[in-house]
């Protein structure tokens, strides 16, 4: 595709998404904004949580990762599957109970207002940092496909990508973003069923059966990894790392938890939860298979790109064809945007709800804030994508954006924990300062683990460990019962 064409691709895109915010934003409320007046359909809820689960991050860099790591992922998803049981049952019923706007609320009823105010900090830091990484990917592709060839520098990308999510969020809020995020994951899993599709012929496979037998025998669909206790891909390190991730990442992050808070009932949301846990499973199976035939072509017809370049070059080939180039950058495009545009949306809930207590403000205003906090949030990203820019350059993103995650939503993961499986108060004003040290000692024992534990490699279980020295940390500072 020409970037002509793909410039009317993405015009025409946006242009679906925007008459979507007409229709689900002319109640331009802040209830409507915030909690889609709890009236979204659970089924609705579940199908677009698919694709801001996945994000462009796992579009481009799980198939990208495959050569070196086979389907070790894998052990991941399946943690996530009982991460996912652990929200429903554990976590949807306290949030429901307390008839939550932001789950951060959370912390100032059983602790106390530093708490409150230390588990937004660290969910803006984590969403900024995580959203961050997903649109620094795909702003990067549009500029290598799309912009380089107008001169457009890749400032001014980001801009227009963030514009672009402003533009049909800043009136309906997660009220759109139900809406707009089952249309994209619908393009997203579309996409890559057209690309396997594709592959499949052009390796001579006919028919499920032979994509299967294919994928059986080949070494890279290697799944399970039992050898050697200190490999970052070991199956129990894993397996716990996705269970943690998932907990923290979805079910103690605003983002994912406002969609879930719009059901109408504890029970529509539990729904929601399961059925869609189940579903990402074979999603991500479908990436691990589009993985493994992208490297296989790329070996038949000696393609050096790798990692999170692969995808993208092969997609893009001229004997792909139009209609598979353009429903690859269509599936990278939603895949990113379902994720990114509600990040902005649960941004800008948290710093109203949890920062500025939006709650309190003159009603009034309360709209006009709401708006400039908006933009405000907007801008915050634009700055953060740039500098990313400036310090990622070959990396294989989701592996950096999981390492991200178990610095900053470890303090989360032990805060939260400590409440629900302990009856203790803090010393609420000290909690900042095991949020700040926590992470400090973290990421010194991932630095040195292997001088200091023989070899051991730490992987993704660094969020766990994060969490449990945050979790000991509080019991530092509990207050003593009397």
């Amino acid at each position: 595709m020409s970037p002509t064409q793909i410039l009317f691709l993405i015009a025409g895109y946006f242009a679906v998404l925007i008459l979507i915010s007409y229709f689900t934003g002319k109640e331009d409320s802040n209830d409507a904004f915030f909690k889609a007046n709890k009236s979204a359909p659970w089924y609705l809820v579940a199908f677009g949580m698919i694709g801001a689960s996945l994000s462009g991050v796992t579009f481009i860099s799980v198939p990208g990762a495959v050569e070196t790591k086979q389907f070790g992922y894998l052990q991941v998803v399946f943690g996530y599957f009982f991460g996912y049981l652990a929200i429903a049952y554990v976590l949807l019923p306290i949030y429901y109970k307390l008839n939550l706007t932001s789950i951060y609320t959370y912390l100032k009823d059983r602790f106390g207002n530093v708490s409150y105010k230390t588990g937004s900090v660290a969910f803006l830091i984590s969403r900024m940092v995580g959203a961050s990484f997903r649109l620094f990917l795909v702003a990067k592709v549009l500029q290598l496909l799309v912009f380089d060839q107008y001169g457009i520098p890749f400032a001014a990308t980001v801009v227009i990508t963030i514009l672009l999510i402003w533009l049909y969020t800043f009136k309906g809020g997660i009220k759109t973003i139900i809406f707009t995020d089952t249309l994209q994951t619908l393009f997203m899993l579309v996409s890559v069923v057209i690309t396997i599709v594709f592959l499949s012929h052009a390796l001579d496979l006919n028919g499920i059966s032979e994509i299967y037998q294919n994928v059986k025998q080949d070494a890279m669909s290697k799944v399970f990894f039992f050898d050697d206790v200190n490999d970052a891909q070991y199956f129990i390190k894993s397996f716990f790392a996705g269970m943690f991730i998932t907990i923290t990442m979805t079910g103690l992050d605003q983002d994912m938890m406002q969609k879930n808070l719009t059901c109408k009932n504890l029970k529509e949301a539990q729904k929601n939860m399961v059925s869609f846990s189940v579903v990402l499973i074979f999603v991500n199976i479908l990436f691990l298979v589009l993985g493994l035939l992208l490297t296989q072509y790329a070996h038949q017809h000696g393609i050096t790109a790798t990692k999170d370049d692969l995808f993208p070059t092969i997609a893009m080939l001229p004997e792909i064809g139009v209609l598979t180039s353009a429903f690859f950058l269509l599936g990278l495009i939603a895949a990113a945007y379902s994720s990114a545009d509600s990040a902005l949306t649960s941004l800008t809930t948290s710093f109203c709800i949890d920062i500025i207590e939006l709650d309190k403000k003159p009603k009034d205003i309360q709209k006009k804030i709401r708006k400039r906090t908006h933009i405000f949030i907007s801008f915050v990203l634009v700055v953060v994508i740039i500098l990313f820019d400036a310090i990622f350059k070959d990396v294989s993103v989701i592996w950096e954006l999981f390492k991200a995650a178990g610095y900053t939503y470890g303090p989360l993961l032990g805060l939260f924990a400590f409440g629900i499986f302990t009856k203790q108060q803090l010393k609420d004003k000290y909690v900042w300062i095991i949020a700040i040290v926590a992470p400090a000692l973290s990421y010194l024992l991932n630095e040195y683990s292997v001088d200091l534990l023989n070899g051991y490699q730490i992987g993704f279980e660094i969020l766990i460990i994060n969490g449990l020295l945050t979790f000991l940390g509080l019991i530092l500072i509990r207050r003593k019962q009397h």
